[in-house]
């Protein structure tokens, strides 16, 4: 086991302990609510946004992150660690999930004002007062789940106006999600379908290179038509869109989890796997059978690709191309270099706990140092050095050689945890803070508390006048279940700790279970055939003084000696 953990801490790359906010500082972020009439929100809206945020950091792991209200309108959060900012940019996120269908694409930089209404000749269906962007060249679009191809995202906006789409599909049902029924697909990309000019004005002077990409109106769900940005460049490149009214809410998505990368795709990405409710997957089947059959009849279509939104911005767009996805499942993902597994695993974390009900905007953020620092986390060692010493010694003295098996399990124990406490801060985000160090201190008294139990057992069957190898056995039938139960107890009491308290009390209860568990490991496949081994040498099994298993130590009177006696003291 020790090689194992070794191994797999070696091949992270992570060789020391991560360490937590106390202990290392950290960054601090101050989150404002904005409001539609710039007034204070709330206070009921606030207190369920610190819930739902605080749910947020307890998914990131035990690294005991801070989430405190502040003032009327600011929230703010402290992550451990330097260069968070991408985490806690991701906790505050209001993380509102829709998925609408795009109408028209072209690269993110101003174009002309294109017309809502198609050409009056009918014969090419292009809009004149449409030119295409010099800039706009065709880029590959990532796959957002496993039937969806890849389609191309940066056409020029004269393309997206002339692609040909299918007849409206019988088996697609108007969204309830929508305000009004979905729009039918038109043979110039459906823009002569869009009555709203301000948002055709507002897509063609977008410019989404320059500037915040989250387009004003784009996260309003009651919104028929919106103008969107893509959230990342890829390949240096940024896309623009129009996208038709939500046909699927993210209130109805039940789970999200990170997905590691196909390992079929060389360049394939981490993704974020979505499974929708029953509702959620009916309205997901009815626009992925729209865009299918707009991609049936002409690939190049906008209409064949269903925009991911979030917060108002794409996250991916696929083009669907094989039939509707009727399973109730569906996955987003991203250009590999920025969608890895930190970032999958935190949108996984915030899709999970639903939407905040405020938006919030970053006001400052600021790298801390620690609260403690170095002083206390030497103090802390040392409190546990002497800590562990005492024990040794009271081992040494008490039970002489039998205390060197004490010794070497503490040794084996706190090995196994060293590397379990690296293991879990790069896999988990698992930091050590000082409620965490004395956690680790205080399972000493526990793990030696194991050995002692199993050696007075030991010890009362060599009394009773037993041989030391059967000795071992049966002392051993009756004290593991003494063990099992002392440890139970004292890992249902950290359980019970982890789930009801917050911040330092929640990181002690875990390293008090972590190293509970390590000290059933370590008694049932160490300690004890350690003592099995130790018996059959002489030196133990003789009962040498220094052994820790001598009779007369014992209080065991050793067995007569028979000899002849002479016949005149029979007389």
């Amino acid at each position: 086991m020790l090689a194992v953990l070794t191994g797999v801490m070696f091949l992270q790359g992570q060789t020391t302990p991560k360490l937590g906010l106390d202990l290392a500082g950290g960054t601090t972020v101050t989150l404002t609510a904005k409001t539609e009439n710039g007034k204070n929100p709330p206070a009921t809206q606030m207190d369920q946004a610190v819930k739902i945020m605080t749910k947020r950091v307890n998914g990131l792991g035990v690294a005991e992150a801070e989430v405190a209200k502040q003032g009327s309108n600011n929230i703010v959060v402290n992550v451990p660690g330097e260069g968070q900012g991408r985490v806690v940019q991701l906790i505050g996120t209001t993380a509102r999930l829709q998925f609408r269908q795009v109408f028209a694409v072209t690269d993110g930089k101003p174009t002309t004002v294109p017309s809502p209404s198609p050409s009056p000749s009918g014969k090419d269906g292009k809009d004149k007062g449409a030119k295409p962007s010099a800039s706009s060249t065709p880029s590959p679009r990532s796959s957002a789940q496993p039937s969806a191809s890849p389609s191309p995202r940066g056409r020029a906006l004269s393309q997206a106006l002339t692609a040909p789409s299918p007849s409206p599909s019988a088996s697609a049902k108007p969204s309830p999600q929508a305000s009004v029924p979905p729009i039918t697909p038109q043979p110039d990309g459906g823009l002569s379908a869009i009555k709203d000019k301000a948002v055709l004005e507002q897509f063609a002077k977008l410019d989404c290179y320059h500037g915040d990409r989250r387009v004003p109106g784009a996260n309003d769900p009651n919104r028929q038509w919106v103008a969107a940005c893509d959230e990342k460049a890829e390949k240096g490149q940024i896309g623009k869109y129009i996208l038709g009214p939500v046909r699927v809410d993210g209130k109805n998505v039940t789970s999200a989890d990170a997905m590691p990368p196909n390992a079929q795709q060389a360049s394939a990405s981490w993704s974020v796997g979505l499974k929708f409710d029953g509702k959620g997957a009916k309205d997901f089947g009815a626009v992925t059978t729209e865009a299918s059959q707009a991609y049936q009849a002409s690939p190049n279509s906008p209409q064949a690709q269903v925009a991911i939104v979030l917060d108002g911005q794409v996250v991916s767009a696929p083009s669907i191309s094989r039939g509707a996805i009727t399973g109730g499942s569906a996955s987003i993902d991203g250009p590999p270099e920025s969608f890895d597994q930190a970032y999958a695993t935190n949108l996984a974390n915030v899709l999970k706990y639903g939407a905040l009900p405020l938006e919030f905007k970053q006001s400052s953020i600021d790298e801390v140092s620690s609260t403690l620092g170095t002083d206390q986390l030497r103090g802390g060692l040392i409190a546990g050095g002497i800590g562990l010493a005492l024990v040794v010694l009271y081992c040494l003295l008490y039970y002489r050689g039998l205390g060197l098996v004490a010794v070497s399990s503490l040794v084996v124990a706190a090995g196994i945890t060293y590397l379990s406490v690296v293991i879990l801060g790069e896999n988990m985000g698992f930091r050590l803070s000082l409620a965490h160090i004395i956690g680790l201190i205080v399972s000493i008294g526990i793990t030696a508390d194991s050995f002692i139990v199993y050696f007075e057992r030991l010890r009362d069957e060599l009394r009773a006048g037993r041989r030391l190898r059967p000795s071992v056995e049966v002392a051993w039938k009756r004290a593991r279940r003494t063990i099992l139960v002392a440890d139970a107890v004292t890992f249902i009491a950290a359980l019970v700790l982890f789930f009801l308290a917050v911040g330092g009390v929640k990181g002690f209860a875990f390293a008090m279970g972590l190293t509970t568990l390590i000290d059933v490991v370590v008694v049932f496949f160490f300690t004890k055939p350690l003592v099995a081994l130790l018996a059959r040498t002489d030196f133990f099994g003789r009962g040498h003084p220094l052994s820790g298993l001598d009779p007369r130590k014992l209080h065991k009177e050793p067995a007569p000696v028979a000899t002849a006696r002479p016949k005149s003291q029979e007389a």
